[in-house]
Parts: C-alpha cells; sequence; structure tokens
C-alpha cells in the first residue's frame, strides 16, 4: 500500500486504450548501461501492448533546478512528455552509493501533476557487484513521496560491464537478468491503470476476506 491508499490490479490492457511508458534515463555517459538496460524494458513494455518514449536527458536543456526559476530551459518539454505518460520506468546508474544527478535534476522540475497516481518501476545500473540496493530504496521513497505507486518488482544490475555485449545485449551467463528486466516491462504495462482505492469499509472488509 503507497500513501495512504489500497490499490486494485486495473482490468486488462485489451480492455483500455494503450497504455503509454516512459522511461528517464539518469545517465548522459555515451554508450550506457542505464540506457542499454531501460531499451530491453521498454522493448518488454511494447510486446505487452504499451507505447514507450525513452527520455535522454542529453538531449534536454536542464540546469541545476532552481525554484525560482522552474521553467528554465526544456523543463516544460520535459514535464509535457512525463505527463503523457500513464507509467514511469526511473532508471538511473549507482554514483556514490546514490542515483545520479541529472536525474533528480528531472525530476526536481515534475511534481505531483506528473506522478501522483501513476505507476513507477525502478531499475538502477551499478560497476560494482552489488552496489544498488540503496539507490533503489531512495528512489522508492522518492516516488511514494510524489503519491506515485512503486512497483514491488524492481531491477537492480551490478558489474555492467559484464552483464551487456557491444551490442547492448545480456551476455550468456545472465539470462536470469535478462528475464526479471523483461518482466519490469511487461509489470509496468499489467499495473499501469492501477486504480486507487480511498481506505474505507469495503477495502477492510476485502482484506479480512484474505
Amino acid at each position: 500500500m503507497e500513501s495512504g491508499f489500497a490499490y486494485q490490479r486495473s482490468i486488462t490492457v485489451t480492455d483500455l486504450a494503450r497504455p503509454h511508458v516512459v522511461a528517464l534515463c539518469g545517465s548522459l555517459r555515451a554508450g550506457s548501461y542505464t540506457k542499454m538496460a531501460l531499451q530491453h524494458v521498454l522493448e518488454a513494455a511494447k510486446a505487452a501492448g504499451a507505447t514507450t518514449d525513452c527520455i535522454d536527458l542529453r538531449t534536454l536543456e536542464l540546469p541545476v533546478f532552481d525554484a525560482d526559476s522552474q521553467d528554465a530551459g526544456d523543463a516544460d518539454r520535459l514535464r509535457q512528455r512525463v505527463d503523457a505518460a500513464d507509467a514511469i520506468i526511473l532508471g538511473t546508474p549507482v554514483y556514490h552509493g546514490s542515483y545520479a544527478s541529472p536525474l533528480k535534476t528531472a525530476i526536481d522540475y515534475c511534481g505531483f501533476d506528473e506522478f501522483e497516481g501513476k505507476t513507477v518501476g525502478l531499475l538502477a545500473v551499478s560497476g560494482g557487484p552489488s552496489s544498488y540496493p540503496d539507490t533503489l530504496a531512495q528512489l522508492r521513497l522518492v516516488a511514494q513521496s510524489l503519491h506515485a505507486w512503486v512497483l514491488p518488482q524492481q531491477v537492480g544490475i551490478g558489474a555492467a560491464s559484464e552483464v551487456f555485449d557491444e551490442t547492448g545485449a545480456f551476455t550468456e551467463p545472465n539470462h536470469d537478468l535478462a528475464r526479471r528486466t523483461r518482466t519490469l516491462g511487461s509489470e509496468i504495462v499489467s499495473y499501469a491503470h492501477i486504480v486507487p482505492i480511498e481506505e474505507d469499509a469495503h477495502v477492510v472488509a476485502v482484506r479480512g476476506d484474505a
């Protein structure tokens, strides 16, 4: 349960308009492993029936956030693309045990209008073997503070240079990691139209029946 709400799963994708999934890539590096991983997530989302958009922050002018200049640079373009999402994937490299500043800046230019009530998936990529758990936990708190519903399924990728080959495909020993990454894409679609239900007697009764 997130932000004082209980949630019920939406009906199937075929019963609704195709969900639109937007990924925010927090890495500015050429040949970014984070972007490679996000492409796998979005490919799975497409296969599950979604339309997708990967926001490459390298292509946007986003100065360090200043609350006195909230429309600086390409802030409005960014907000429009995020606002169009039914579900959002936050992808970041791990820098010093936290998420990357470009992603932080992008989120700061957004707010409740772009995130509240939406489903969010999390992905973190690190150069070391297992330095991503704290980063994922931090991103989960950020998304929850914006009243988003965060998927329990999340993906952490360690030792990224050994996980992807030169084409961006997962290397042979990483079938399970590839499967979990694709699962994030399919689940973000399955829960893109999740419906918040105010805490009430009906919800309590349903829980009592479980």
